[in-house]
């Protein structure tokens, strides 16, 4: 594949890496303190060229994925991980998303009501649920997604530098890295569906005019996981190699995300929370999105 070529998600070389090293790191195939592959060794798998990869690393810094020292390689410093009541084993309770989702698509009818800034992080999760699919893995008869994501013409409350010199670029930045996701997130499961592997599938994407302080995730209707946007400074990188310093961003790794799930108690928390999104989130779907 050469450096010029889109990939199968439609994205630019620069987004379809560091979008994959960003999946890798979420679902623990990186987990934290690992080194990442050498430069080489990425610009071999992802058939792009070094320069490609030398602006990932940079962009992965920038976003505190990763720590690189020459000669040490890159140290992965950061992972998504979640708190859930289902990781009894693990002493911190904690799991990743990966797997959360992974259990979704395993039972025979999938129900997926999510709110997000872009669905990038989505997109990544279904491509990985797809590639099970084609793979016999798993068998689900239906898919049925439901994601808000705001409005393009809301006012940006984040991606904002201090002088308001380059709001605009940080802005488009955001409206394209959506505009990409969104689409390949139906286009990959309707794909499911042309191909014969998944019976029943349907996708609506709306929009809202509320921009979300957290994601959420409701998953067939008994577990949710929500986690909040933290906003920080750093230098990001745009799809041209140019460096905004110093601009407003927003993450929803780190900043703690949580993991709830039915009980058979109806005034069990976990219950009442479930109970409580879903509802949320219908009056969203309902009464506010176009």
């Amino acid at each position: 594949m050469s450096d010029g070529d889109t990939g199968d998600s439609g994205s630019k070389p620069f987004e379809r890496v560091v979008g994959e090293l960003r999946a890798r790191m979420a679902n623990g195939r990186y987990p934290l303190n690992s080194l990442l592959p050498s430069q080489r060794d990425l610009a071999e798998e992802f058939g792009v060229s070094r320069d490609t990869v030398q602006r990932v690393l940079r962009e992965l810094i920038s976003e505190g994925w990763i720590r690189s020292r020459q000669g040490s390689g890159s140290r992965v410093v950061k992972v998504q991980l979640i708190h859930s009541p289902t990781s009894a084993t693990q002493p911190d309770r904690m799991v990743t998303l990966g797997p959360l989702i992974g259990h979704a698509f395993e039972q025979p009818d999938v129900r997926l009501d999510v709110f997000t800034l872009t669905s990038e992080s989505l997109d990544t999760h279904i491509r990985v649920q797809a590639e099970r699919i084609r793979a016999g893995a798993i068998t689900p008869q239906s898919i049925a997604l439901r994601m808000l994501v705001p409005s393009e013409e809301l006012p940006a409350p984040y991606w904002q530098t201090k002088d308001g010199t380059h709001d605009e670029l940080l802005k488009q930045r955001y409206l394209d890295i959506s505009r990409r996701h969104t689409p390949s997130v139906r286009s990959v499961l309707r794909n499911l569906h042309a191909e014969g592997r998944v019976p029943s599938v349907t996708v609506e994407i709306r929009r809202i005019p509320l921009m979300p302080h957290h994601k959420l995730y409701l998953l067939n209707g008994v577990e949710a996981v929500l986690g909040p946007y933290e906003v920080y400074r750093r230098n990001i990188v745009l799809d041209d190699g140019r460096e905004i310093e110093d601009a407003l961003d927003v993450e929803g790794v780190s900043a703690g995300l949580t993991h709830h799930v039915k009980d058979p108690d109806p005034h069990a928390q976990g219950t009442v929370f479930v109970d409580s999104m879903q509802r949320w989130f219908n009056s969203l779907w309902n009464l506010l999105s176009e």
